[in-house]
């Protein structure tokens, strides 16, 4: 069989970047939060645990999400200008749909904190204000080799650490310390604030080698090599990031944390995210197993939309709206609060996909 479908779409990507989309929703959707709410107790605490970003020093699965969503724009990125310049489109065209692209995603990034907020603030932390950053970066990258693409991004990791340890300013001079480092510093002289979380804006510069390294996949899933080159290529540059990654935190040279994206982080997270793209690609397009894909594929294909919806009209409206229903039909049952809570989530998690499947079948594509 042919790895490339016929408008030169690979199935694994679209079905990666669908269930990360479906993973955000369900947090926007509060699934995680209602089950853990449960507190049920053992091993299931600990599962719905790792649904949660780890508080701060440590990883957990769900602080793969945003790399792997970096990372997947990388690829996609690749592949669509790949085809453009392949139908002859010029690189200033290239490039001004680039730019216009990454200046959509700042405005939808800082336009979604002033939805959060109910005002109008000044806020540089949220995913898409990032992804517009490391989008150019990874851009003006897209035609270099394999190697020039990996130095930079781990010379993008490097510079990061290395500020973080060199500037050393009054009441922000503990590098790895929530609210006392570098970055925090930065986000007093960017937005006059730090956050109460401890996430940084500079995130985009240690952040840019996902999305960079997200390219150079893309470039060897759509080379000339054999599947099995490109599955051992994966794999062994997984294990190489992955050992390096919890090397620099076992060493305390640069310990995991994900909310300053330190050098420890980025690399375990581009490990596990490495591995997870060899694993799928191997199963779907080398394999053949696309059955049940689609459940994946009509999220994704409408990735910006609907994290966009769930993270606006979603969280502000549609989670209250379904609640009101499901919190009355139920309530005839003298279901408890909690399983109301989760079975709410679950209805508004189940909505927000099928709006999705009906954009897919009508054919209809949000595109930046």
């Amino acid at each position: 069989m042919t790895e490339l479908k016929a408008n030169g779409r690979l199935l694994s990507l679209d079905v990666m970047r669908g269930i990360i989309m479906l993973l955000l929703a369900g947090e926007s959707c509060r699934v995680y939060e209602s089950l853990h709410e449960l507190h049920i107790g053992g091993l299931f605490d600990l599962f719905i645990t790792q649904f949660f970003h780890h508080p701060w020093h440590g990883l957990r699965f769900w602080d793969l999400v945003q790399p792997s969503f970096m990372f997947m724009a990388g690829t996609a990125m690749y592949i669509a200008v790949t085809r453009k310049r392949a139908k002859g489109v010029s690189e200033q065209d290239n490039f001004r749909h680039i730019a216009i692209r990454s200046l959509q995603l700042f405005l939808c990034g800082t336009g979604l904190h002033c939805v959060y907020a109910g005002r109008l603030v000044w806020e540089l932390w949220n995913v898409l204000t990032q992804l517009s950053f490391t989008t150019l970066v990874a851009y003006f990258l897209i035609g270099r080799s394999f190697k020039v693409q990996i130095a930079v991004a781990l010379g993008m990791v490097l510079l990061n650490d290395v500020l973080y340890r060199s500037i050393l300013m009054p009441g922000f001079d503990q590098p790895f310390v929530e609210g006392h480092n570098f970055g925090s510093y930065m986000d007093t002289l960017l937005m006059g604030k730090i956050n109460r979380d401890g996430w940084v804006a500079i995130n985009c510069i240690p952040t840019a080698a996902h999305t960079i390294l997200g390219v150079t996949a893309g470039k060897l899933l759509m080379s000339d090599y054999s599947s099995a080159v490109k599955i051992k290529a994966l794999v062994i540059a997984g294990i190489i990031a992955l050992a390096l990654g919890f090397g620099a935190d076992l060493s305390g040279l640069s310990p995991i944390i994900k909310r300053i994206s330190t050098g420890g982080f980025v690399l375990a997270s581009l490990g596990w995210v490495t591995l997870i793209l060899a694993a799928v690609y191997w199963w779907i397009d080398v394999k053949d197993h696309p059955r049940y894909t689609w459940i994946a594929v009509v999220i994704g294909m409408n990735s910006i939309f609907i994290y966009l919806l769930f993270e606006t009209v979603g969280a502000q409206w549609l989670n209250g709206a379904v609640a009101i229903f499901v919190n009355g039909f139920t309530g005839w049952l003298h279901i408890t609060p909690a399983i109301q809570a989760v079975l709410s989530a679950l209805a508004v998690w189940v909505l927000e996909w099928y709006i999705c499947y009906w954009l897919y079948q009508k054919k209809i594509f949000f595109k930046l």
